[in-house]
């Protein structure tokens, strides 16, 4: 742990924010700031029909969105209040917003670069960085990165939190439901990528309107207060105050680091479920891609930051984490309060252990060899079961260190490919501006190489 303690506070005290943010500026201003101006088209597009030639672009939006919604949107958020304090939360405003860029880039990448493989369509940075950086190397070196962040890391913090919550609500042994969850995650798992589609399609939107609506109740319960509420968050995001929180910095950076891990925007991680769509620009998916990382941060997030600023209970109880939210819940809503949480706890992070498992099974494929499937399906099954009993503080980590070098070869890739990204974007910009429904060609890039499901006339079928 103290090893890890101090390769993370160096990563993200210095390496990580700078790179997020600059990188995410940069983005903002060379895309003429589409990562705001387009919100209202990101909706329009999400629910566009598509022609059965890959999943459909709300799909997509569901696995990558099922992967994000997750314990970063309820432990997560009250981990950062209670170690940098409600200001915490403003800079993970501030990181969805500008990171929203880098969103749109890596997205719109990974549609450029798709490849047609056994009749679906696969993606991402390991495809891009082959494809378009001809670095072959790179690509499987991040195919395993990714594979092991999302397929085991991630895995066993979202296992974590659902026996832990379980067992601090009931006494339900995390032995007990470390088996329990094992057994429903091989279910899933085993049923192949549609039916994890299927599933994510069911859990995500239900979920997440069900919490949505809770969360309103209270915010109206609440109305009196949120002029307060809000000027708490405005006022320690810049000032330290012992009784918050930590120092600036850690203000800062546990805004950042939580924020990232809610809506992994610039991570490499949407993009293997966005190139699975069937689209007719790679921008509209780039566009469905981002609307998740604002659902996810500035309303799921911004959800449960509110039931915990409303409560009142931050500075009265020694709960962190999902400790603190369910005492936050409890005390608004009582023993309701409490058991809803627990559904909500299972339901996120259980849909976030399907959308992980598909971005390993994307990345497996990456390798070509199929031998690594059967051993990758039982190691991710051990991941679940291990991050079931282990403790939390080792787990989250792990997590975040994992975390951080994907970001770092991410953002370095779409770097390197930001001419073919920007090129893309602007055309989808000047089209929509002509008032047309812009179709992407090969033409469209004054360097096409490594493009292999685009020609002259638009997407090839599959």
């Amino acid at each position: 742990m103290n090893f890890l303690g101090t390769v993370n506070n160096i990563l993200w005290s210095y390496v990580l924010i700078a790179i997020l943010l600059l990188s995410g500026l940069y983005f903002t201003f060379k895309l003429k700031f589409a990562n705001i101006t387009q919100i209202k088209a990101m909706f329009k597009i999400m629910f566009e029909k598509n022609d059965g030639k890959g999943i459909s672009p709300f799909q997509a939006f569901c696995i990558s969105a099922g992967s994000k919604v997750g314990t970063g949107s309820l432990a997560g958020v009250a981990l950062a209040i209670s170690v940098g304090g409600p200001g915490s939360i403003f800079w993970m405003w501030i990181l969805a917003l500008i990171a929203g860029s880098l969103s749109l880039v890596e997205n719109t990448l990974a549609q450029i670069y798709k490849r047609k493989k056994d009749g679906i369509y696969v993606g991402g940075p390991a495809y891009y960085m082959e494809m378009g950086m001809n670095k072959k190397k790179l690509g499987i070196a991040f195919s395993i990165l990714i594979t092991i962040t999302y397929g085991f890391i991630f895995n066993a913090v979202q296992a974590n939190t659902i026996t832990e919550a379980f067992h601090q609500a009931f006494g339900i042994s995390q032995y007990s439901g470390a088996i329990f969850l094992t057994i429903l995650t091989g279910i899933v798992i085993y049923g192949g990528a549609n039916r994890i589609a299927k599933v994510s399609e069911i859990i995500v939107p239900v979920m997440g309107l069900v919490y949505l609506l809770v969360a309103a109740f209270i915010v109206v319960k609440h109305y009196s207060l949120i002029p307060q509420v809000i000027s708490l968050i405005m006022t320690n995001a810049f000032t330290s105050h012992a009784a918050l929180g930590g120092s600036l910095g850690v203000i800062v950076m546990e805004g950042v680091k939580r924020g990232l891990f809610s809506n992994e925007a610039g991570m490499g991680s949407t993009p293997n479920a966005g190139a699975s769509a069937s689209t007719s620009h790679p921008f509209k998916q780039g566009l469905v891609q981002t609307l998740g990382v604002y659902t996810t941060t500035l309303i799921i997030c911004s959800a449960t930051a509110f039931i915990i600023l409303f409560s009142g209970v931050l500075g009265h109880t020694v709960s962190k984490g999902i400790g603190l939210t369910h005492a936050a819940m409890t005390h608004e809503l009582g023993s309701f309060g409490g058991i809803f949480l627990l559904i909500c706890i299972f339901l996120f992070a259980y849909s976030s252990i399907i959308g992980n498992y598909y971005y390993g099974i994307i990345n497996i494929a990456y390798t070509e060899n199929k031998k690594l499937l059967t051993p990758f399906k039982i190691i991710a099954l051990i991941m679940v079961f291990w991050g079931s009993v282990k403790d939390a503080p080792t787990v989250w980590a792990i997590a975040d260190l994992f975390m951080a070098f994907m970001a770092v070869f991410n953002i370095y890739a779409i770097i390197k490919l930001r001419k073919p990204a920007v090129e893309c974007i602007l055309h989808y910009l000047d089209e929509q501006k002509k008032g047309k429904d812009p179709v992407f060609t090969i033409d469209v890039l004054s360097d096409n190489h490594g493009v292999e499901t685009w020609d002259h006339k638009g997407e090839i079928s599959l």
